[in-house]
């Protein structure tokens, strides 16, 4: 069994197939099956049922998945420990969307290594899938994301909730009108957008990043979208922005993602610290 063989069994997993299992890695399909093959045969159990739908699981699989994440994350933790200067004791990855590092990770990860100079931090960005892809594999020990998958090994925990405001660069201009960019913030803004507004034609341009909405209306210098109200809170500030009067607000939750057998003496406080942040976030109003 070599390191290959586990990364190879956790991708399929993420995954659900080996076909896919081989994109993200960069190997031939024959090569996955063959990693899991050897795999198998060293535990002497099956690992997969193989299916036209992909591969899932078997009994001994599942019982497997808790120590591959194990020894991975025990591979890769010495491999970044070695590497570390003798300052740090610990390294963490954090992974988030690019929302959650707008305006307000960045203060939070700030606020960490002030409290926690000896551990060292990588901060990722990345969608729901990578993230929760990173977290099943052991490459990311903390995630923060809107719809997070529900996997086992892992905690799911309630953050804050964002609060997601229809806002134009041009308050003179009746809405709704061409230049509303949809944001696709998930299926819970999905359903209540489409509660709201029923009869509403498909956008002439939809975005998967509230930033990339943001920079469209500067430029274009018209147009509106839905943004969370606290990263809008310094264009709403200065002019450049202003809500659509009568517009719903729509609520969107933030999740705390980690792993339960995590190392709890360097995981423990870092998640402390930032569920005492979100906890400062939730008490916060917003105009």
């Amino acid at each position: 069994m070599d390191i290959d063989q586990i990364k190879t069994f956790l991708s399929v997993v993420a995954n659900g197939s080996f076909l896919e299992a081989a994109n993200r890695l960069y190997v031939t399909q024959s090569t996955v099956s063959t990693r899991i093959q050897r795999l198998e045969a060293y535990l002497g159990v099956p690992l997969f049922v193989r299916n036209r739908s992909g591969a899932s699981l078997t009994l001994q699989g599942k019982r497997f998945l808790r120590h591959a994440k194990s020894l991975l994350l025990t591979l890769e933790q010495a491999r970044h420990d070695i590497g570390l200067p003798s300052r740090f004791r610990a390294s963490v990855t954090i992974g988030a969307r690019i929302a959650l590092w707008e305006m307000l990770l960045p203060r939070w990860i700030s606020e960490i290594r002030r409290e926690m100079p000896d551990i060292s931090i990588r901060s990722d960005i990345g969608f729901e899938d990578d993230l929760m892809r990173g977290l099943i594999e052991g490459s990311i020990d903390i995630g923060m994301m809107y719809t997070p998958q529900h996997s086992a090994g892992l905690q799911v925990e309630h953050l804050f909730d964002e609060t997601l405001v229809l806002l134009t660069s041009d308050p003179g201009r009746p809405w709704p009108n061409d230049d509303y960019i949809y944001v696709d913030w998930g299926p819970g803004f999905y359903a209540q957008h489409s509660n709201s507004y029923p009869n509403l034609e498909r956008s002439a341009q939809v975005v998967n990043i509230g930033w990339l909405a943001l920079q469209l209306m500067l430029a274009q210098g018209g147009g509106s979208c839905f943004l969370p109200i606290r990263l809008a809170e310094p264009w709403l500030a200065a002019g450049k922005l202003f809500h659509v009067a009568g517009s719903p607000r729509f609520t969107l939750p933030a999740y705390l993602v980690s792993a339960r057998d995590g190392d709890a003496d360097v995981l423990g406080p870092i998640l402390a610290r930032l569920r005492a942040l979100a906890e400062q976030e939730r008490q916060k109003s917003y105009p």
